[in-house]
């Protein structure tokens, strides 16, 4: 069951091979377009050396290029790893190793960021790649089986070293579950603003639509809002998946420039906690719901979903058709009704563990569950919520709080566009806690109503200490907070002070 061969293969041009697959700028591939491209790309890949099983790394920009690259490593029974350009030249370096990579493709454009692991790996650039490409045959598609490996992702690396973790084919016969639930099918445009080299952004990018029949939209370089509200304007997407903070920047524009998002059917957000003042928002200036997804890289394809209709922002929504959730408390009980617990799930998808790292992996990887580390709560319509990371837990006076808890107290404020908190040590050794917000307009009035809201909602343990204003939260390339970055804001204030 080649995976890719199942999105590609004759069954599946059967259908809708004359349909158009990417859309990409000016250019326009069709299902069977892509699909030769796929074949001979595995060519191209078997004449410079790689054989099934061969990790191949792919620095590219997010192009057709790149959708038949990626899909022709998997289509020649290698390894796929997209990579993310922007990580420092050690986590690069790191990946090289720690995968075994034999070869790196690596796009013109992004030969300065490629340099970075030019001694550890064979590098093959966009003139060699493609005269590769024009004297190579289609090959046929290797015989893998589900439990063949396909991908690997790495993590982004925010508690240290990117972790590798293995997808097989079976995984990328799982993608589509959470179109399905959304309603996104085969006469949909579909677009993401988050690169193919996340896990996110692979699923419901390029796979999702491709098993479904539907059109990707590509954006080949990062995205900003000018490019987005160009690309929206032009190609007219009906689905839309992107982060909060994307959505958010959106806002920011003259309500003018919304005016074609106003004809879309879905918009979907993931990656971070996604706010009741933003939906409201969003929902003001387009006419439509933002709804939310849950998933993450150990299971590749996505978890939970709030289904149409539903979305009230905190809500995280309601595990997919096959995924299995539970809650647990410290003590590895049932949390008590409205407490929050660790959410441990089964999914189809799931990898196995982490590459090259036994003790990671026996501790998040049990008896076919993965401990995801992150807390929710069950609401009584069976929807999940989303507190926060357990790991993020902060004890204050004796009494565990939950940042998310004064988090979302502030964001609650018009006045405030976000807001991330941190513990920070006081004078006298203690955590104290310490809420940085970015404003919507004047400085001193979003920290004043961030302070307010606090005061009212919470009670005296799990107030501020600080609040401090910046102009933006501090974030990895996968949109994470860098909430270090934050407490070292702090840390140097007071020790100016002393």
């Amino acid at each position: 069951m080649n995976a890719a061969e199942q999105l590609l293969g004759r069954t599946a041009l059967a259908r809708h091979g004359g349909k158009i697959a990417l859309l990409c700028g000016e250019e326009a591939l069709t299902y069977a377009e892509l699909a030769s491209r796929t074949a001979r790309s595995a060519g191209a890949l078997q004449a410079l050396g790689v054989q099934p099983g061969d990790r191949i790394l792919l620095m590219m920009r997010d192009t057709p290029e790149f959708a038949a690259a990626w899909l022709g490593a998997v289509w020649a029974g290698a390894v796929a790893i997209a990579l993310n350009s922007k990580l420092a030249a050690a986590d690069l370096r790191h990946i090289v190793r720690d995968s075994a990579a034999q070869i790196a493709l690596v796009d013109d454009a992004l030969t300065a960021e490629g340099s970075a692991i030019a001694g550890d790996v064979r590098l093959v650039g966009s003139r060699e790649w493609r005269e590769a490409l024009a004297a190579a045959p289609e090959a046929a598609a290797f015989p893998a089986s589900a439990e063949t490996p396909a991908l690997e992702l790495y993590s982004s690396g925010t508690t240290g070293r990117p972790k590798g973790i293995v997808h097989r084919h079976r995984s990328i016969a799982c993608v589509g579950a959470s179109f399905r639930e959304l309603g996104i099918g085969a006469n949909d445009r579909v677009f993401t603003t988050s690169r193919l080299f996340f896990a996110y952004g692979i699923e419901h990018g390029l796979l999702a639509p491709l098993a479904l029949g539907a059109t990707a939209i590509l954006c080949a370089d990062w995205p900003d809002t000018d490019s987005i509200v160009a690309l929206v304007e032009r190609h007219r997407p009906t689905a839309m998946f992107s982060v909060p903070t994307v959505f958010r920047r959106l806002l920011a524009e003259a309500p003018q420039r919304l005016a074609a998002f106003g004809a879309m059917r879905r918009f979907v957000a993931g990656g971070e906690r996604l706010s009741a003042q933003l939906c409201a928002q969003w929902n003001k200036a387009t006419g439509t719901e933002i709804l939310n997804l849950y998933g993450m890289s150990e299971t590749f394809c996505a978890c939970m979903v709030t289904s149409p209709g539903g979305s009230d922002g905190p809500r995280t929504g309601k595990p997919l058709p096959g995924v299995e959730v539970r809650l647990l408390d410290a003590r590895g009980g049932e949390p008590a009704p409205g407490e929050p617990g660790v959410l441990w799930l089964r999914h189809p998808a799931q990898a196995d563990g982490y590459a090259n790292l036994p003790e990671e992996t026996r501790a998040q990887f049990r008896d076919g569950w993965f401990c995801s580390r992150d807390l929710f709560t069950r609401d009584a319509a069976g929807y999940y919520i989303h507190q926060g990371r357990s790991d993020e837990l902060i004890k204050v006076a004796g009494q565990w709080v939950q940042p998310a808890e004064l988090e979302e107290a502030a964001s609650r404020e018009p006045a405030v566009g976000e807001a991330a908190c941190v513990a920070v040590y006081d004078a006298d050794g203690l955590e104290r806690l310490a809420l940085f917000v970015t404003p919507r307009g004047d400085a001193a009035a979003a920290q004043r109503a961030a302070l307010e809201a606090c005061e009212r909602a919470l009670p005296r343990h799990k107030r501020p200490k600080w609040v401090r204003t910046v102009d933006e939260l501090p974030r990895t390339t996968t949109g994470k907070i860098q909430r270090y970055k934050l407490r070292e804001i702090l840390e140097r204030e007071l020790e100016s002070k002393d």
